[in-house]
């Protein structure tokens, strides 16, 4: 009887083990479902390719190849001022890369945060306006993150504007220009957009959106957009000359012929409370042009610029011409003569109290380098003099520059933006943020471009900033009590 009883208890205890062992694993599996670890949360908001294989090439060197080959084809016209929007086409690259060539070899050199690609779905048709809020997207040249920033401030303007991740998975009018602009930008980030073609109207709704929010940011637009589609070669050739006469004129109403026409109007009314003074037609063709193509049914093509005085608060060419001969006068007349010349300039930009860096190189060596964070008193041209000056004769690492040296010397200069405190030091993004790390009395900067020509990742940029300019330990950035702070530049020279 005693022997029955301990085996119907060593049943039931046996049960209950087993019955707690399957509830765990089954929480484990809930939990995990639930509560992904950071790498399953990462994959999670990557937006895969959908148009690899089918309107580009899949593997990433085919692709370089195919896309470097287009751009070294072109051969674009002098500079017409600071570009500011694009119209480029999203068929595939056999068909239409070379035209939106002439469009992204715009951007070869260009320093930009934000890149906003707007079409009109091809794949679903909804009510509204789809900004893809978070996350990134995925192309065989890699993942482009989004600047959900921006994007979810989009969402906010309007009822009309939200996320909607079906009409995303898909559609490849955005897709297929984010290869070019991974082969032409060295960092950047996107808001991919699309309409859902249900209102002739929301193309206002998302323009007065868009200049609530970009205004003074560094940013591009991009309207992905074919013209006319399957007439005969001649008669779409005179539909899409008349399309693009409409664009270079701002007849916004009229536009009609083209795919992406919604995402035309926007970039159009967006610019023009932009300052855009030029629109410039870079290239048209159709794929009755190229060898595979069928002239009795063609689709029409074209990259179009949109220029103006600047993008953002990006200093021109000639401002940045004009702060590099200040550096250098200021250099020279010192070393040679012991004097500080005296500048002015009634120049708006050049007159704004920011920070700045010089930077001297020799024979492609640093001599030199000093910056100023934040001036108070002092305009940036000033700003550019006296810290020329300083990197030539004060700069402790180097011995003062000498006159012979003066006609080897290079000069480049770094504009600051505003410094922003982070709380995680993966939020720096390589090649665009210039990094303060802080602690106590100790603080060392680096440059953007200290990542890019050093060729370092992120951990070695970091690390190298906690120990040669902090003076801490290589993984000081890491530490709870040390303040990290981020900024860009536009970098010229």
């Amino acid at each position: 009887m005693i022997m029955k009883k301990i085996l119907i208890a060593y049943l039931i205890i046996s049960l209950v083990v087993i019955a707690g062992f399957l509830g765990y694993k089954a929480f484990q599996k809930i939990s995990s479902s639930h509560q992904p670890s950071a790498s399953e949360s990462f994959e999670e908001t990557v937006r895969k390719p959908a148009a690899a294989g089918q309107f580009y090439p899949s593997g990433k060197k085919d692709l370089e190849t195919q896309i470097d080959g287009f751009l070294s084809s072109v051969q674009l016209p002098e500079t017409k001022g600071q570009i500011i929007a694009l119209i480029v086409p999203h068929a595939g690259y056999q068909f239409s890369g070379q035209t939106a060539a002439f469009g992204f070899k715009e951007l070869i050199n260009q320093q930009i945060d934000t890149v906003i690609i707007i079409s009109n779905s091809h794949q679903e048709r909804f009510e509204g306006i789809s900004v893809f809020e978070q996350g990134y997207f995925e192309t065989p040249l890699g993942r482009v993150k989004i600047d959900s920033d921006l994007a979810k401030a989009l969402i906010k303007e309007n009822e009309r504007i939200f996320y909607k991740e079906s009409a995303h998975e898909k559609e490849h009018s955005l897709e297929v220009q984010l290869p070019f602009l991974q082969r032409v930008l060295s960092s950047f980030k996107i808001v991919p957009i699309l309409f859902g073609n249900s209102s002739s109207q929301d193309y206002q709704i998302l323009a007065q959106a868009l200049l609530n929010n970009i205004k003074g940011k560094n940013v591009l637009l991009i309207a992905s957009s074919d013209l006319s589609h399957y007439f005969p070669y001649q008669e779409a050739k005179e539909m899409d000359l008349e399309t693009i006469d409409l664009i270079l004129n701002n007849k916004i109403d009229q536009i009609n012929n083209a795919c992406g026409k919604d995402a035309i109007k926007t970039l159009m009314l967006v610019t023009q409370e932009l300052g855009v003074d030029k629109i410039e037609l870079l290239n048209y063709a159709n794929s009755g042009d190229v060898s595979q193509g069928d002239k009795s049914r063609v689709v029409g093509y074209a990259a179009i610029g949109f220029y103006g005085e600047r993008r953002g608060n990006l200093l021109t060419r000639e401002e940045q011409e004009n702060l590099l001969d200040i550096a250098k006068s200021s250099v020279e007349d010192y070393v040679k003569n012991g004097v500080v010349p005296e500048f002015e300039t009634e120049n708006h930009y050049l007159n704004q109290k920011i920070g700045a860096f010089v930077t001297l190189k020799k024979q492609g060596q640093l001599r030199g380098c000093i910056g100023m964070f934040s001036p108070t008193e002092i305009p940036l041209y000033e700003v550019v003099s006296q810290m020329a000056i300083s990197a030539a004769t004060k700069d402790t690492r180097f011995s003062p520059v000498k006159k012979e040296e003066l006609a080897e010397l290079d000069y480049e200069i770094s504009v600051l933006s505003p410094m922003e405190k982070i709380d995680n030091w993966q939020d720096i993004v390589l090649g665009k943020h210039g990094v303060l790390i802080k602690y106590l009395m100790q603080s060392g900067v680096f440059l953007p471009q200290v990542a890019t020509d050093n060729n370092w990742s992120l951990e070695t940029f970091l690390e190298q900033l906690c120990y040669q300019k902090v003076g801490m330990e290589k993984d000081c950035y890491k530490r709870n009590d040390v303040e990290i702070y981020v900024f860009t530049a536009q970098v010229f020279d």
